[in-house]
């Protein structure tokens, strides 16, 4: 066997290799050896089969899988000699024309193709001792808790109906029945009765609620509004509507008494004990920012000290998977470029060097990972799955099966899981300071990124 080097720029490679015919056939005769002691044939009595007779019948079938077998562990001989990691699959290069096919399936021509492949670069890994990272902690007040536990109140407040003739204000439920037509035509869906529809809990479609300020019980107005494009059923995304309402009823929000009944109501035995699950509530959301937090810095220092090119390829495909998000996302929510004060080929640049940054991590975390001996075990796996099916109750088994027999769904979940387990290995050998934070502190970061 032959291999030739004969491209080498940057991170692509491509060899030309040639096996001679005589090595294929010894092979195919070998396979042919080995199967000719398990085939029956008719008229034959086991291993008893002629040499020749077998070639006729399943040497063209036989070489050909030689030939692919060959192709594989030859390539993987190829790489591995010379410690090259692949970034992507390797793309081959075989004869097509079918005499010189057929020339060598029939052990007449040598073997000869090629393959080209793009592979990761040499990545040395930064002294994870060096790095100093800070660590904000912020405190659960009984502020924070009260506020909590008013929160659940409110989302669980009753309402009383108003006198006749009082009319909806802000914050009121009115319950309602109403016909919406587009273009004087009813539509699907678009009839209710008995209906609530608190106003200014901005569930309902943008300007309806508004438009019931003031209405009183047995009142009709016809409010009319326009479906955001990105609404749920295409057919009505952008439509402009309007709505024939009648209110049946106004209630105005009564507060929630915040005691140990109300704790009661919430299957909890007291209000200490619901202080109690509402501090550990916080506690964790807590813990779960700081994580965050401190992730995102680590990252950030990853990203500094691990400079190199990233291959192509890697970055193209990240790319494409970010740009069509995001022009799907502009598409639904109507907004153009130049509502964002910039321009598509700016935005493309931007998030070219986002996907950049995003393969060179994953590259760097994957060979932290695999220098030492980082992995995710099944157990873990399982434990993911079931969170993920506890999280969706009454379709447990739906989600199981779902993760069991989708393989691309359960490398999703793997990926997670092993970054976090990289970047829990790298704070073992940095130096972590934690550093006390108000919460708004705290979350400021989120914040601005949400603005």
């Amino acid at each position: 066997m032959q291999v030739n080097e004969t491209v080498s720029d940057g991170l692509k490679r491509e060899f030309q290799i040639s096996v001679p015919a005589a090595d294929i056939e010894a092979k195919v005769d070998a396979r042919l050896e080995d199967l000719k002691g398990k085939v029956k044939l008719n008229g034959f009595r086991p291993g008893k089969v002629p040499a020749g007779h077998l070639k006729r019948l399943y040497g063209r079938s036989v070489a050909a899988e030689t030939v692919d077998e060959l192709i594989r562990t030859t390539n993987t001989q190829i790489f591995t000699e010379r410690n090259l990691k692949l970034a992507t699959e390797p793309k081959i290069t075989m004869p097509t024309e079918e005499k010189e096919v057929e020339d060598i399936l029939s052990g007449k021509a040598d073997l000869k193709y090629s393959v080209a492949v793009e592979i990761v670069p040499p990545i040395e890994l930064a002294d994870f001792k060096s790095f100093e990272v800070e660590k904000p902690v912020a405190e659960v007040s009984d502020a924070d808790v009260d506020e909590s536990i008013k929160r659940v109140a409110d989302a669980n407040r009753s309402f009383n109906e108003k006198a006749d003739g009082a009319k909806a204000e802000s914050g009121d439920r009115v319950v309602v029945n109403f016909k919406g037509t587009i273009d004087g035509t009813a539509f699907e869906g678009g009839t209710g009765e008995d209906i609530p529809v608190q106003i200014g809990s901005n569930t309902f479609i943008p300007g309806f609620e508004d438009q019931l300020i003031g209405i009183a019980k047995g009142e009709t107005r016809t409010l009319k509004v326009t479906f955001p494009t990105n609404y749920a059923s295409e057919t009505l995304a952008g439509k402009a509507a309007e709505f024939e309402t009648t209110a049946t009823k106004v209630e105005a929000p009564v507060d929630t008494v915040i005691d140990d009944e109300f704790a009661k109501s919430l299957g909890l035995e007291s209000l200490d004990k619901l202080k109690e699950a509402a501090r550990e509530r916080l506690v964790a959301e807590f813990a779960g920012a700081t994580r965050q937090r401190v992730k995102r810095h680590l990252l950030d220092r990853l990203d500094e000290t691990h400079k190199f090119d990233a291959p192509p390829s890697l970055i193209d495909e990240e790319f494409k998977l970010m740009w069509n998000s995001i022009q799907q996302e502009m598409a639904s929510s109507g907004k153009t470029f130049a509502d964002e004060n910039t321009t598509e080929e700016a935005a493309q640049e931007e998030y070219r060097k986002i996907a950049d940054r995003r393969v060179r991590l994953g590259l760097v975390l994957s060979e932290i990972g695999e220098k030492n001996k980082i992995s995710v075990t099944d157990d873990e796996i399982s434990r993911a799955v079931i969170e993920r099916a506890r999280s969706m109750p009454g379709r447990e088994k739906e989600v199981w099966d779902f993760y069991r027999n989708n393989p691309q769904a359960l490398a999703q979940l793997r990926a997670p899981i092993y970054e976090d387990k990289v970047v829990d290995f790298i704070l073992e050998l940095a130096k972590v300071t934690e550093k006390k934070v108000s919460k708004e502190d705290l979350y400021k970061d989120e914040d601005e990124k949400a603005a």
